[in-house]
């Protein structure tokens, strides 16, 4: 079985600095709650639920939900780094088009510390080992840089070296997604900034200044999808589709071509993106619209040529045209992305939905793009996954 599945409704709370929300279980059920309510459903008729989050404890799904109810609904917790979100949407998803179910929930939150991501245990292998020895293989290691930082830093540096890309391309990213957001008021940060300021911000890894990375955030969002025929028997929303959507992991091409790029994700976000394209029939130039993974403005640019927006090399042309936002081309990002909306790990992917489906439905206020039918939404998680997901507007 293959059946439609509808987005009916979806949820998220404001996202907010670290030390300054409630905690992930107040933050999840808060979500849950405005998916529900957006949907016009009671808990009692959720069949599943598939609850996503990276720093938490078993069951944390659990925790959040019965805040909503004690329905004994199957709830299935999954953690698959910063793609949880995407992940959780993607089960959820396949539930319903193979017939497992008509209507299921899909949960992703984040209770984040302050500062970059770090390991959560010292007693065990890191799960991403092989990816970071692959890096200090190709660019070595800077014990007093972020990670992450220096595997998206390298891979735009990768870029600048095969294609000459300007170091204040990458920043201009930063000041779009800025210039975005403001009209967002769920996004953390919401004051624009220049192109100077963001050039001027500390540097954490040549050429990412601080402004050009995403903010360690704490937040809930939620999807519930369903079958075009339990929509229509309760009346919901059928307006917005998931036309096809794709799931990839890393192959050897990530870490044996020695490059930064194909490392931090660019091949697995390609090969669903090349999925996704065939399974709809529909080209990238098609598309209106989309929520790419902006953890740094670096990988922003690099996924416009992953999902063949663009050709390979003409990621900086793409950001110097203004193809990148409002009268150009696509409007990537316009939530504020990650880089201004914030990265709450488990709630990120589910937070892309959100905004993509208020854009499908015409709901997105003064963030609209006009006449928007296609969405592309893109959530990558290194160690590592990517989903890609292509939404519609049904005719």
């Amino acid at each position: 079985m293959n059946r439609k599945v509808v987005v009916c409704g979806v949820g998220m709370v404001p996202f907010r600095k670290p030390g300054s929300s409630e905690s992930y279980e107040i933050l999840g059920a808060g979500a849950a709650k405005a998916a529900l309510a957006d949907a016009g459903l009671g808990y009692q008729q959720i069949q599943q639920a598939y609850v996503g989050y990276v720093r938490g404890d078993s069951c944390s799904g659990q925790a959040a939900l019965y805040r909503v109810g004690l329905s004994a609904v199957p709830i299935v917790n999954v953690n698959n780094n910063c793609a949880t979100g995407s992940t959780a949407l993607f089960l959820a998803s396949q539930a319903v088009a193979h017939g497992a179910v008509e209507c299921a929930l899909a949960l992703g939150f984040e209770q984040m510390p302050r500062g970059a991501i770090t390991a959560q245990h010292d007693d065990r292998p890191d799960p991403s080992q092989r990816l970071l020895d692959s890096m200090m293989a190709i660019q070595g290691l800077e014990p007093q840089s972020p990670v992450a930082a220096q595997i998206f830093g390298g891979a735009g540096r990768m870029h600048m070296q095969l294609y000459g890309t300007r170091p204040d391309t990458f920043a201009r990213i930063a000041v779009k997604a800025r210039d975005h957001a403001a009209h967002n008021p769920y996004a953390l940060f919401r004051t624009p900034v220049t192109l100077e300021e963001v050039l001027a911000s500390p540097m954490t890894f040549e050429p990412l200044t601080r402004l050009q990375c995403c903010p360690p955030t704490c937040g809930a969002a939620a999807a519930i999808v369903c079958t075009e025929q339990f929509a229509r028997r309760n009346g919901l929303d059928r307006s917005v589709v998931i036309l096809a959507q794709s799931m990839t992991t890393d192959g050897n091409s990530s870490f044996d071509e020695n490059d930064m790029r194909r490392l931090a994700g660019y091949d697995i976000a390609r090969r669903a993106a090349l999925s996704v394209y065939e399974e709809a029939a529909v080209g990238p130039g098609e598309i209106a619209v989309a929520e790419l993974h902006d953890c740094f403005t670096t990988n922003e640019l690099i996924s416009y040529e992953a999902l063949g927006v663009v050709a390979e090399g003409d990621g900086e042309k793409f950001v110097l045209d203004g193809d990148n936002t409002y009268g150009g081309q696509m409007v990537i990002n316009p939530s504020g992305g990650l880089l201004s909306k914030g990265h709450p790990l488990g709630a990120t992917g589910l937070a892309q939905c959100a905004e993509l489906t208020w854009q499908l439905r015409g709901q997105a206020d003064r963030r609209q793009v006009e006449g928007a039918r296609l969405a592309l939404q893109h959530n990558l998680g290194l160690g590592g996954a990517c989903v890609v997901t292509l939404y519609a507007r049904a005719l």
